[in-house]
């Protein structure tokens, strides 16, 4: 069961990379759709990541 939901979320990341690469290229409205929402969740998602490396930063500090 896990598989196949990895499995899902791959080929959703690859359908968008897709659509990004496709609505550049004048793409239809829906691959433009569809290439927002992903650079949409890429950049959330690095937001996402930076805030934790600094939240994992201060955390581990041990007064050394």
């Amino acid at each position: 069961m896990v598989g196949l939901v990895l499995v899902g979320i791959l080929a959703a990341v690859i359908g968008g990379c897709v659509c990004v690469v496709w609505a550049d290229r004048g793409g239809p409205r829906w691959a433009r759709v569809v290439a927002r929402l992903t650079v949409g969740a890429g950049r959330m998602l690095r937001r996402y990541q930076k805030q934790e490396s600094r939240s994992v930063g201060r955390s581990s500090d041990d007064g050394l």
